[in-house]
C-alpha cells in the first residue's frame, strides 16, 4: 500500500498594522513673473505631472463666442513662435510626454505628464505654448471644424443631451452656465484666430496662473528649471474681475426630451447646492455616497438589484464654481438609464427611496461602508502623481486651502450618521428637483404625469 505524502503548508500571511496616511501637503512659492507654484515631491514617481490653472473662465467669453476658451485651450498644442504644429507634436513625442488642455467654468487647465528625465524639455515646450502660441489661421479653422463636427455626436448621446437640457432648465438664459461649455453650432462657427488671440491676450497671464508640479524631484533644481521655462513667460498684472453669484431655479418639474422609438430613458435629476466652502460639504459627500455612490448604495439596491430596472443609478455632487464668499455652487444630481416601459415605476420607486430616507434616515452600517470606501481606499486613489496634481489643481481653482483634501478625509471619518442623513435629505428634497428624461415621450409622458412629481413638458431632441 502506497503511503500518502503529507503536504507542508506555508504559514498564512497576516495583515500588519496600517501605516498612517494623509493627502500630500505641497510647498507653495511664487516665480518672479508672478506665477504661483505648488510642488509636491513624491519619491518613486518617475512620471511627473504638471497642472497649470489659467484664470480664463467661461463666463469671460465675449457675447456670441461661447466656445472660444475651448478652442484656445486646444490651440496651445498647435504651434508656437519656435515650432509649427507638426514640430511641436514631434517634440512632445520625443519627450515621451502627453499634453492636454480643456476649458470649464472656473478656467482653463493645461495638463502635462512626462518622464522625470525629460521634464526640462517638456516644461520648455509648455512654457513656449503659454508664452507665444501661434494661433495660426489654418489651425484655428481646423479646430473650429473639428468642434462643429463633435456637436451633432454630443446631441445624439442621451447623457450629454440630458446634461445640456438640465443646465438650460436650471440657470437663467443670460447665465453662461445655462449654455454648453464648449459652445453651440452658432457660436463656434463665429470663432476665428483673431477672437482666440483677443481672449488669450485679455485673460492668460502668469500673475493669475498657478502651476502644480508633482513627482520624484530628487536631484532636480526645480527653482532653476521653472525659472528658465515658465519663468520666461511674461504678461500684465492681474485685473480685478467681478464674479456674479450662481443663481438657479429648482422648482420641481419634469422635462422630456422626445426621442421616438428609444428603448431606454436617460434620467438626470438635479439642482444646485453648497460648494466645498460650506461646512455641510463633508456630510453632503458622505450622505450622497450612501444614496447612490456605488453598487451597494440605496438607489442601486432598489432599482437595480430588487427591481431590475437599470444597470445602475448614481448620485453625485460636482462643483460648478467655488468661492469663499458663498457665490459658488455645486451640481447635485442623480443619473442613470432605465428601460422605457419601466420609466414610470422606476421614478416612483426612486421618489420612494428619497421619501424613506427623509423619514427613516441612513443606517450606521451604510455610513460605515461609505466612510471605508471614501477614506479607507484614498491611498490607492492617489498612487499616481497625476491624481495628486489634479486634486491640488482643483483646490487652486476652487480657492481652497492647500490642506483641504487632507482635512476633508478627517472630517468624513468623523461625520456621524445623523449629520450625513440631514445633508443628503437637504441636498435632494423631493419637491425641489428638476427631472430631465431623454426618451420616447409617447410611452413615458402619461406614466410620469401620474406620479405628480411636477409639471411635465415635452421638448424636441433637436
Amino acid at each position: 500500500m502506497t503511503e500518502l505524502a503529507t503536504m507542508e503548508f506555508h504559514p498564512r500571511p497576516q495583515s500588519g498594522e496600517p501605516k498612517p496616511w494623509a493627502f500630500p501637503a505641497p510647498e507653495r512659492g511664487t516665480l518672479d513673473n508672478g506665477l504661483t507654484v505648488l510642488r509636491c515631491d513624491r519619491p518613486g514617481q518617475q512620471v511627473v505631472a504638471v497642472e497649470i490653472q489659467l484664470e480664463a473662465p467661461l463666463e469671460a467669453e465675449p457675447a456670441g463666442l461661447d466656445g472660444v476658451a475651448t478652442i484656445m485651450a486646444r490651440a496651445f498644442s498647435e504651434g508656437t513662435d519656435k515650432h509649427s504644429a507638426e514640430e511641436f507634436a514631434a517634440e512632445l513625442e520625443r519627450c515621451g510626454a502627453t499634453l492636454d488642455a480643456h476649458a470649464d467654468h472656473a478656467g482653463v487647465r493645461v495638463s502635462l505628464e512626462v518622464p522625470v528625465s525629460r521634464l526640462a524639455k517638456a516644461l520648455g515646450l509648455v512654457a513656449d505654448a503659454l508664452r507665444a502660441p501661434a494661433f495660426a489661421d489654418s489651425e484655428i479653422e481646423r479646430l473650429v471644424r473639428n468642434r462643429l463636427d463633435e456637436i451633432p455626436h454630443e446631441l445624439a448621446n442621451p447623457s450629454r443631451r440630458a446634461a445640456k437640457e438640465l443646465s438650460r432648465q436650471l440657470f437663467p438664459a443670460d447665465s453662461r452656465m445655462s449654455r454648453p461649455r464648449q459652445g453651440s453650432e452658432e457660436t463656434v462657427a463665429g470663432i476665428d484666430s483673431s477672437a482666440v488671440r483677443a481672449f488669450y491676450e485679455r485673460h492668460v497671464r502668469p500673475a493669475t496662473a498657478t502651476a502644480v508640479v508633482v513627482g520624484d524631484l530628487t536631484g532636480i533644481d526645480l527653482d532653476a528649471l521653472l525659472g528658465d521655462t515658465l519663468g520666461a513667460w511674461t504678461g500684465p498684472a492681474a485685473e480685478a474681475r467681478p464674479v456674479p453669484p450662481v443663481t438657479s431655479d429648482d422648482t420641481g418639474r419634469v422635462v422630456i426630451v422626445d426621442r421616438p422609438g428609444s428603448v431606454q430613458t436617460q434620467l438626470l435629476i438635479g439642482r444646485t447646492g453648497p460648494d466645498r466652502h460650506d461646512r455641510v460639504w463633508p456630510a453632503q459627500v458622505l450622505g450622497t455616497y450612501c444614496l447612490g455612490g456605488t453598487l451597494t448604495s440605496r438607489l442601486d439596491r432598489v432599482l437595480r438589484e430588487e427591481k431590475g430596472y437599470t444597470y445602475g443609478v448614481r448620485s453625485f455632487g460636482q462643483v460648478l464654481r467655488s468661492a469663499p464668499d458663498g457665490t459658488g455652487a455645486a451640481m447635485l444630481a442623480i443619473s442613470g438609464s432605465i428601460d422605457t416601459p419601466n420609466t414610470g415605476p422606476a421614478l416612483e420607486d426612486l421618489w420612494t427611496v428619497l421619501r424613506t430616507l427623509a423619514a427613516e434616515g441612513l443606517t450606521d452600517a451604510e455610513r460605515d461602508v461609505a466612510v471605508q470606501n471614501l477614506v479607507g481606499v484614498a491611498p490607492l486613489k492617489y498612487e499616481t502623481a497625476a491624481a495628486v496634481a489634479g486634486t491640488l489643481a482643483d483646490q487652486v481653482e476652487q480657492h481652497l486651502p492647500d490642506d483641504f483634501q487632507a482635512t476633508l478625509y478627517r472630517q468624513l471619518a468623523a461625520t456621524g450618521t445623523v449629520e450625513a442623513t440631514a445633508a443628503v435629505v437637504n441636498a435632494f428634497p423631493v419637491d425641489r428637483l428638476v427631472t430631465v428624461l431623454v426618451g420616447d415621450a409617447a410611452q413615458i409622458k402619461a406614466p410620469v404625469e401620474a406620479l405628480g412629481i411636477g409639471e411635465v413638458t415635452v421638448v424636441p431632441a433637436e
